[in-house]
């Protein structure tokens, strides 16, 4: 039996190995990790001392500190001016209801409804329009994945021959769907107009943009037409439809620079939602004059092309007029957290202030003692 002898660590890190044989001697030391610092653990460490002298002012400051700025940021949304209409038409009395009950899928001829209301403050700047859903499940993992982003790059091979991922929404009839998978399928299509009553009675309509609606990245980078010419037409040849769609790809705008796969409306929509409630952005109504207010204190209507059908999963439709501020749109759950944990941390502070007080001072007097 051979035995083998370990001795102390010498200063240089090297470990001695004596025993009867030299090979295991050498493969001892083979074995044996390098002499450096982290290997040896020696690395120098920190580790915070946790004492009332540094905890009880951190807690202080943080609450000094984040309680101003929830205060800020939960001003800054209440003063964003929101006004919200649901027109899916669930009650009987809507002016939606009958177009929500005769609707489906393949209904071919579109219902039209008409929804007034009435602002009782006047809108400044810009206003974002926005069309909401709720119940509607975005985030489902083969929706995400149903759809095929070369084929919305504009390659002329995944046009022809669609990803599988887009299944069973990739061919009809026999020829490939453009754009395939079951997110574009699903493209919202309802038409929002909006209409000013004047003092006089007259109807005015409310000038929308449907252009700068979508990310810069997306419109010019992630979403091409297949052919750099305006002939789309041509371009699409070969191709058809999604299967709830009323009209093909290329005949979504009479703008051909907002036509085709580079249609922002087509574009916002296929931005998936995280939550099954979201919302939209639709058209921008732009502010014309500084003298006038964007938006006037009166009585509008809210013509609606409704097309998009929701009472099959038991869906909400809704429209959004919102205006913005330097942290973006209407959200008060910022400020909410940043003053709850404020407040929180404030009053741990006192009350571990009064416990190390109360406490601590006896602890000493005991120590003192012995």
């Amino acid at each position: 039996m051979m035995a083998s002898v370990y001795n102390a660590k010498d200063e240089d890190g090297h470990i001695s190995v004596s025993g009867p044989s030299g090979g295991s001697a050498a493969a001892m030391r083979g074995k044996r990790p390098e002499n450096t610092a982290f290997k040896q653990q020696r690395l120098p460490a920190w580790q915070p001392i946790l004492t009332a002298g540094t905890v009880l002012p951190a807690f202080f400051i943080i609450g000094l500190i984040f309680i101003p700025i929830g205060i800020g940021l939960y001003v800054t949304s209440n003063n964003i001016k929101e006004f919200e209409i649901d027109y899916t038409g669930v009650d009987m009395s809507s002016p939606c209801f009958n177009c929500s009950q005769n609707l489906s899928w393949n209904s071919s001829r579109p219902c039209t409804c008409s929804i007034p209301f009435h602002l009782d403050q006047p809108y400044e700047n810009n206003v974002f329009m926005y069309y909401g859903l709720s119940n509607f499940y975005q985030n489902h993992r083969r929706y995400v994945k149903s759809r095929d982003d070369s084929q919305l790059n504009g390659d002329l091979d995944a046009l022809t021959k669609p990803s599988k991922e887009c299944e069973p929404y990739a061919y009809h009839e026999n020829k490939p769907i453009a754009p395939c998978g079951a997110i574009a399928n699903s493209m919202f299509n309802d038409t929002l107009e909006i209409f000013y009553h004047d003092p006089n009675g007259t109807r005015v309509p409310v000038p929308l943009t449907s252009t700068g609606i979508a990310w810069w990245a997306d419109k010019h980078v992630k979403f091409r037409n297949p052919s750099e010419n305006l002939n789309l037409t041509a371009a699409f040849q070969g191709t058809t439809k999604p299967v709830n769609w009323r009209r093909p790809v290329y005949e979504m705008d009479s703008d051909p620079h907002n036509n085709g796969f580079i249609n922002e409306d087509f574009i916002v929509w296929m931005r998936t939602a995280a939550l099954p409630t979201f919302r939209k952005l639709y058209r921008i109504i732009s502010k014309k004059d500084n003298m006038v207010p964007t938006l006037q204190r009166g009585n509008y209507t809210l013509e609606v092309v409704y097309n998009y059908p929701v009472r099959s999963f038991d869906g909400r439709k809704r429209m959004i007029l919102s205006t913005i501020s330097w942290m973006g749109g209407k959200n008060p759950f910022l400020g909410i957290a940043y003053i709850t944990v404020g407040s929180v941390c404030f009053f741990l502070g006192v009350v571990l202030l009064i416990i190390h007080h109360k406490y601590g001072n006896r602890n000493n007097s005991a120590n003192n003692s012995n």
